[in-house]
């Protein structure tokens, strides 16, 4: 088969298996890696070359990170410093939203900072009255936003610096993404402002599970243990609580427990225990209630230091009710905040000054983030998403084969045959449209991974600077606003809205027609052709 013919077949199949959802995305990457071989438009070592790149070391090291500053309660405090200050009016919380998450995913995943945000949004949307739904989907769009304030914002856009580098341009800066990124957050904070209240819908979610409250899971606790606990004494940067049901065969059946004895494991102290939840609780902190020899299935509350209750809740003895890296991440500034803070300015620094590789740099900062101690090694794997590192390194194979077979020549040479080559602006609203409609559909990576492509080509056939291509296929892959499959923080966001599939489009086709025009008409003037 013709070489050409066989990456257009590739990338057909590629493209329905992903608007299907039928097949994981990383199975996917995947088989265009085999597939690419088998075909043999490249060697075994070229086609899965992409697990080796530099762009995919770097974008798994950022979930680390991430995680570091998640685990230690970073976002936590910074969502409600900010948050808590948005009183009870919807449009003042909207902005006060969106500015927390466009920030936050401009130094941390997107991912990472919406999961961290959303359990307080909902929270403080509730408490003024608001129903979920109209300040969610803000979240998220606004989230999108801030992926392009910095190189670490999102995986596409080391992805295109990169790409522009490889095809003869230069790498973007760390924060040379936020000349294009700053106008677009403020555009969408104000969009999402004024129009959310009115297009957003006005529906509540059946269920949620949000993360855990520490005030809500102490009052609970009181109720159903019928204790004083005080939520401040509870849980702090050091201690925690976490309540354990006994598991069944556990060596912890027969056992007699009473408050204030210490645990055979971990020397965790023993708040309370209860047998079913129609019995009043058999010990309380002032031991009034008296002893209880354990059965499979009895509640006990145990305090003690987090690494202690990590451990002492991954025993077969016993099963968390809660987890307790769960609690632990909604302490505000918890044990080793700082130190993420240090490791995570050192990062910037060393991307801002190009003292390192960006995939230098991100190492760096994820073995600080274990050795420091603010994470554990099993934390550090567990935090990446191995379906994002799979999906680039299977798909990067794919965009360099479309150059290599002149598979990007041919679509190239289609749109010039259009547009012609008198205007570029036009080439680039094509690139961008396509852009857009395929990302609402596949990973925006995937998307700028088959584009890219194309536009390099045509930036070559008409003797242009690679750099505005890219840099409009960065605004363009962020627009992914239409449906609830584009990212995964529309995802995210969709059941805790209570959303639908069509309710993302009436907010979010105004809001990318914005992105379009920055793309096409605003960044060729700080990028100039």
């Amino acid at each position: 088969m013709d070489p050409v013919i066989a990456i257009f077949v590739i990338l057909g199949l590629a493209i329905i298996a992903f608007v299907s959802g039928k097949v994981p995305l990383a199975i996917v990457a995947i088989g265009v890696t085999l597939a690419l071989w088998v075909t043999g438009i490249q060697t075994l070592p070229e086609a899965f070359a992409g697990f080796a790149d530099p762009t995919v070391i770097f974008i798994a090291s950022l979930f680390v990170i991430s995680e570091g500053l998640d685990a230690t309660g970073v976002t936590a405090w910074a969502g409600q410093q900010v948050l808590t200050r948005g009183g009870a009016r919807p449009r003042r919380l909207l902005v006060i939203i969106g500015a927390m998450s466009a920030v936050l995913t401009g130094f941390i995943s997107i991912n990472g900072a919406v999961a961290a945000l959303l359990p307080v949004v909902v929270v403080v949307a509730l408490r003024a009255g608001i129903v979920p739904s109209k300040m969610l989907i803000p979240l998220a769009f606004t989230a999108s936003a801030g992926s392009l304030l910095t190189l670490t914002g999102t995986p596409v856009n080391p992805v295109v610096s990169q790409l522009a580098e490889s095809a003869g341009g230069r790498p973007f800066g760390f924060f040379e993404f936020a000349l294009a990124g700053v106008p677009l957050v403020a555009l969408t904070i104000a969009m999402v402002a004024v129009l959310g209240p009115r297009l957003l819908p006005d529906r509540t979610a059946d269920r949620f599970d949000a993360a855990p409250d520490p005030s809500a899971a102490a009052q609970g606790w009181r109720e159903s243990y019928a204790v004083d606990l005080s939520t401040r004494s509870l849980f702090s940067a050091t201690d925690g609580v976490v309540e354990v049901m006994v598991a069944p065969r556990s060596t912890l059946i027969g056992r007699t427990v009473w408050s204030g004895m210490m645990t055979r494991d971990e020397n965790l102290v023993i708040l309370a225990a209860r047998r079913g939840t129609t019995q009043p609780p058999h010990v309380s902190r002032d031991g009034t209630a008296g002893e209880l020899t354990l059965q499979a299935g009895d509640a006990v509350l145990v305090q003690g230091p987090w690494a202690a209750l990590e451990r002492y809740t991954r025993s077969p003895d016993v099963i968390a009710v809660t987890p307790p890296h769960a609690l632990r991440r909604t302490v505000p500034l918890g044990n080793g905040a700082r130190r993420a803070l240090v490791v995570l300015g050192l990062m910037v620094v060393l991307l801002a000054t190009n003292l390192v590789p960006p995939a230098v740099a991100g190492l760096l900062a994820a073995g600080a983030m274990v050795l420091t101690g603010v994470m554990t090694m099993p934390q550090a794997y567990r935090s990446i998403s191995w379906t994002t590192v799979i999906l680039i390194g299977g798909m990067v194979p794919l965009s360099s084969a479309f150059v290599s077979t002149g598979a990007a020549d041919v679509v190239a040479d289609l749109v010039l045959g259009f547009t012609g080559d008198a205007s570029p602006h036009l080439a680039l609203l094509v690139l961008c449209v396509v852009t857009i409609v395929l990302g609402q559909f596949i990973s925006n990576v995937a998307t700028v991974l088959v584009v890219a492509p194309i536009a390099v080509s045509i930036a070559a056939t008409l003797d242009l600077s690679v750099q505005p291509f890219m840099m409009a296929l960065t605004v363009a892959g962020a627009a992914s606003f239409l449906t609830p499959i584009a990212t995964p923080v529309n995802l995210m966001v969709m059941q805790p809205g209570g959303y639908r599939f069509g309710d993302y489009w009436r907010l979010g086709l105004p809001l990318a027609l914005v992105f379009l025009a920055v793309a096409v008409l605003y960044v060729p003037l700080i990028w100039p052709f």
